[in-house]
This record gives structure tokens, C-alpha cells and sequence, in this order.
């Protein structure tokens, strides 16, 4: 994958890892199972840091609680069962709320610096953009800031996530006060991102991206559970019909499904325009005539789930990204 290049961790992965016990000697503590067992996930999501509300959403979904859980002892068997139903549990939770990551190996960098005008653009952009009182001249220790403007989508991870960054920026003297021009900032940027790209390619460096996908998981589960389907209905129905003239349609649906589609799995509808492009899209194919048309309370849970249906469908072949820092 190239850098920036986006990788989506659904837990398909975790379903064929080794989640066999390691030989220990004595008894075995809930600690170590929950240890052994994050880092066999990690070992097969490109060795990411599992963050703690993936940890704490799968010990959840197997009803354990981590505090009084890690000093319980348990023998060979407890331990091997509770060891892969955490697995399972961390991957099912990857089904319903996917990661997605970058893997910056150095080869986007790479390209940049072997094609001199791509280059020279890039380091010109970085330089106006630094020189905020456009003096022609900036601070050495400028580089740092132009680095973190290029960010990952441009295959240059977080100083937080790589301090040898710190130790590049050093051993090139782009530090300090001095001030450079346009063209020897290029020079720097170029020997500070070549040292960066060959790093890179010796070892990669995953990076968490901020971005939400949804892909239908939650829908379906809700399609799935008749009962909580019934209950959603029902509180549709009385949120929008009973309490004005006892009688549905498809554009009251939709009015529900915009105000309160999150917290049924669905994307927001003020998020962008690929959501706005998917309501049109379920409610063209569902309309089909009923548009102008109100039906009673049966007919109603009807096409309700007929919408969540395609919802889903849709949302499974073409699941929406948002950006949550945007």
C-alpha cells in the first residue's frame, strides 16, 4: 500500500489468527489472557496499538469486566476459552466499527523527491505557506510545521507516532532560529524527507485515521432482533403519525430516519453529499408510487422495513467514510 493510502480493518483478519495458549507455567491470570490476547490482534492489524474503546467494547460484548477479570486465576481451559472469545469479541466489534488506518512505507515520498518539478511545487506551497508575512525568508525550525502541514495523506507520520522525526530534523540543522530562504528550505526538506522515506521502507509506520465507516453492520443486527425492530417502528410511527393524523407515508419516514438515523446505523443526513445522494437513492427505489399515498399502522412497519432493508443493502456495497476531524 502506498502512503496515505487508506486500509479498512473489518476483523476479517482476527477470524483465522492462532489464538492457541502459549505453554505457561502455573496458574494464569486474567491479565495475561487479556495480554496475550491484544497481542495476537495487534500482531494481525499491521501491529497497530489497539485503542482502549475497541478493548473496552469487545470485554463489554463478552460481559467481562477488565478490573476485577485480571487478577482472577484461572486454569488451562478457562484461559484458552476466554482468550478466543476476546479475539472473536475484538473482531466482531471490527465488523460493526471498522479502523481505518494509513501505511506509510516511504514510497510516496519517494516519488515526490525523484520528480524535480513535483518537488520544487511542493516545497514552494510548504514556503508560502510558512512565510505568513511573506518576508521571503523564514525560521529553520519552520521544516517541523511544514512537515505536520504534509501530514500523513502525503506519507509523513506524526512526530508523536515517529520521534525519530525529532532526530532527522537535528542532524540536518533544521532547528533553531536562523533564517533560510526558499531554496535552501527546499534543500532541507529534501535531505529531511529522504531520510524519513528510507526509514519508512526499513520499517513501516501504521497510523489511526479520525475517519468512521459505516458499512449497514448495526442496520442489519437491527433488522435481525424483531423485537427491537417492532419498538423502533412503533416509536417511528408514534413520532410522526399517531399524534398528527394516524396515518404514514414515505416522506414522514424519511423526516424520522434524518433526525434520528444515527442511532439506528445509519450516517447522518447533514454529513455530506454522498449521504444525501444515498437517502434520494433508497427512497426513489422505495416510493415506487407511495409517495403521495398515507397507510395505516401495518402497511406502515411494512415499508419501514423495506427502507432499512435497502439501507442496509446499499450501505454494505458502498459503505460511507466520514472524516470526523473535518
Amino acid at each position: 500500500m502506498n502512503d496515505g493510502g487508506m486500509k479498512i480493518l473489518d476483523g476479517a483478519s482476527l477470524r483465522s489468527v492462532d489464538v492457541l495458549l502459549p505453554e505457561i507455567d502455573g496458574a494464569i491470570t486474567g491479565a495475561q489472557v487479556l495480554e496475550i490476547a491484544e497481542a495476537k490482534a495487534s500482531s494481525s492489524l499491521f501491529g497497530i496499538a489497539l485503542p482502549e474503546h475497541l478493548k473496552a467494547a469487545a470485554l463489554k460484548r463478552i460481559n467481562i469486566d477488565p478490573v476485577s477479570f485480571r487478577s482472577t486465576e484461572l486454569d488451562r481451559e478457562q484461559s484458552s476459552s476466554k482468550l478466543k472469545e476476546y479475539v472473536i469479541a475484538i473482531a466482531d466489534e471490527l465488523i460493526d466499527d471498522p479502523l481505518v488506518v494509513s501505511v506509510l512505507d516511504g514510497v510516496i515520498l519517494k516519488l515526490f523527491m525523484e520528480d524535480e518539478d513535483d518537488f520544487a511545487m511542493l516545497a514552494e506551497d510548504l514556503f508560502t505557506e510558512l512565510d505568513e508575512e511573506d518576508k521571503g525568508m523564514i525560521r529553520k525550525s519552520e521544516i517541523r510545521n511544514g512537515l505536520v502541514r504534509m501530514g500523513v495523506e502525503m506519507g509523513v507520520p506524526p512526530f508523536s507516532e515517529f520521534p525519530l522525526l525529532n532526530d532527522f530534523l537535528k542532524e540536518n540543522g533544521a532547528e533553531g532560529d536562523n533564517m533560510v530562504g526558499q531554496a535552501q528550505f527546499a534543500e532541507l526538506l529534501h535531505l529531511v524527507l529522504r531520510q524519513l522515506a528510507d526509514a519508512l521502507a526499513e520499517k513501516h509506520v501504521v497510523v489511526i485515521q479520525n475517519i468512521k465507516i459505516i458499512n449497514g453492520s448495526k442496520l442489519r443486527k437491527l433488522l435481525a432482533d424483531q423485537e427491537q425492530l417492532n419498538n423502533v417502528i412503533e416509536k417511528m410511527f408514534q413520532d410522526q403519525c399517531a399524534s398528527k393524523d394516524g396515518k404514514g407515508s414515505t416522506e414522514k419516514i424519511r423526516a424520522f430516519l434524518q433526525k434520528n438515523g444515527p442511532d439506528l446505523g445509519l450516517p447522518s443526513s447533514e454529513t455530506n453529499e454522498a449521504v444525501i445522494l444515498l437517502y434520494d437513492q433508497v427512497f426513489a427505489d422505495v416510493d415506487n408510487g407511495r409517495s403521495s399515498i398515507e397507510f395505516g399502522r401495518n402497511e406502515f412497519g411494512e415499508v419501514v422495513k423495506d427502507i432499512l432493508e435497502k439501507f442496509a443493502e446499499h450501505l454494505e456495497g458502498n459503505p460511507i467514510t466520514i472524516d470526523l476531524d473535518s
